[in-house]
């Protein structure tokens, strides 16, 4: 195996999601400068849902006309658009327009959905081109797609957004306002104040950019220099399908059924032939469920389940959050499974801990455990090991999908895409038309 290659992959996967998981993390600096202020998180649902009609077109081209769109032309123009977005952000972000006489953020929103577009079209791309090299550096492919959440948020810390502390509610009015009736006057209750940025917003989203320059890089030496070509898949057929490893693969599989003959008379025309139409199934529904939990579903009330434990607990529970999937994916290069049953075992296992975390969620602004550390340190563990179980998940999906060849990986990109729609459209109207969750207040003293 060539390390430049994994390197490389690292790199290529990288570019996948980190614009728009970096503004997700620069919200708390955006917000104060934008008139739709803290529902802006909520446009930015929409907007990336929207963004799927970028996935949806790829993934219809490939039903209906193969072959007809050059994969490899498609990705060099998403990640040279992405790099035109990031930069035009650096400089358009704060800006506003009146539409009907009211002001809004529509630069930004729109440019927001262009790097939507970028990174949703990424999983029905990035994945199936992966199929080209060797199994692998697919593992490899998601711990750089894992840090495309995790550099961002390092660089977002560095940058010092969402450092805070609790002060005075009195504090606050006085510095802001010249004349207060005595009740502002008197005011003693705590309120978040926020610390100023150790560098512009508009310096973060030149970083965003340069991550996006070095994506494109990275696919370009995945294309052409001599080292990788040496790393690309053998013995493979038209769809992409590893006919040696497949044989492989089917020798270290236990089948669901008892016959061998029944296997045969059940399986399915998909991919190689391998899995029944039933396990094909399951397969995508614990693939969709795992997205739109990991992916929409969760962390749309993270705010709501972590920060009534602190400000500290909030940071570090999305934190590590991140860094769980990038350990996941690097386990799964010396630890390789493909067993159904592990998958839906560990899907168990994740949900249930989600069910945790939402639970957390409906209590909030008032939690187990609120004013005690150990609420803190369990909340933050919770979140570590939900995004660590169902990541590994999604890689071993990845691998077996792999080795069905390169329409099985477009279908997966798909699914993915579809279960992360999915619980967004589920959580978005619980959370902002229904107010099923009350705001987490970091600075809340009311709750014993």
């Amino acid at each position: 195996m060539s390390i430049l290659t994994h390197v490389l992959a690292s790199l290529f996967g990288m570019g996948s999601w980190v614009t728009i998981c970096g503004v997700w993390v620069e919200l708390p600096l955006i917000v104060p400068h934008v008139p739709e202020g803290w529902n802006l998180p909520s446009y930015l649902s929409v907007i990336v849902q929207i963004a799927n009609i970028g996935p949806l077109f790829v993934t219809l081209m490939h039903r209906f006309r193969p072959g007809a769109l050059n994969e490899t032309a498609v990705i060099y123009f998403i990640v040279g658009f992405g790099i035109l977005a990031s930069l035009l952000l650096a400089f358009f972000w704060s800006e506003t327009v009146a539409v009907r006489g009211v002001e809004c953020s529509l630069p930004l929103l729109l440019l927001i959905f262009f790097i939507s577009i970028v990174d949703c079209t990424s999983s029905v791309t990035f994945l199936p081109f992966m199929a080209h090299l060797k199994a692998e550096y697919l593992m490899t492919y998601y711990i750089g797609e894992g840090l495309s959440g995790l550099v961002p948020a390092l660089m977002a810390m560095v940058q010092g957004v969402g450092v805070m502390e609790c002060v005075n509610a009195s504090q606050i009015l006085r510095s802001n306002e010249t004349h207060l009736n005595e009740s502002e006057r008197d005011a003693n209750y705590l309120v978040p104040h926020y610390q100023p940025a150790n560098f512009s917003v508009e310096a973060y989203f030149f970083f965003l950019a340069a991550m996006m320059v070095v994506c494109l890089v990275a696919f370009l030496l995945l294309n052409y220099h001599p080292a990788v070509a040496q790393e690309h898949s053998n013995n493979t057929n038209g769809n992409g399908d590893n006919t040696s490893h497949r044989k492989n693969k089917r020798s270290e599989q236990k089948p669901m059924m008892r016959s061998q003959k029944v296997i045969e008379k059940r399986r399915s025309t998909f991919g190689t032939g391998t899995y029944t139409w039933i396990q094909v199934v399951y397969i995508y529904i614990i693939l969709a469920w795992v997205n739109a939990l990991t992916n929409t579903g969760l962390p749309s009330v993270q705010s709501y389940a972590s920060l009534p434990y602190g400000d500290q607990a909030y940071h570090w529970s999305a934190t590590m959050a991140n860094v769980a999937n990038p350990i996941a994916c690097f386990i799964t290069m010396f630890y390789t499974q493909r067993s159904l049953v592990l998958m839906g075992v560990l899907t168990s296992i994740g949900s249930l801990i989600g069910v945790f975390i939402m639970s957390m969620a409906v209590l909030s602004p008032c939690p187990l455990l609120v004013n005690e550390t150990s609420g803190a340190i369990i909340i933050v563990l919770a979140w570590f090991f939900f995004i660590f179980v169902l990541s590994y998940v999604k890689v071993i999906v990845a691998v077996i999908l792999r080795d069905e060849g390169h329409s099985a990986l477009v279908w997966c990109g798909a699914v993915v895409q579809l279960g992360s729609m999915l619980g967004a459209v589920t959580m978005f109207p619980l959370v902002n038309v229904f107010e099923f969750f009350t705001s987490g207040d970091p600075c809340n003293t009311n709750c014993q």
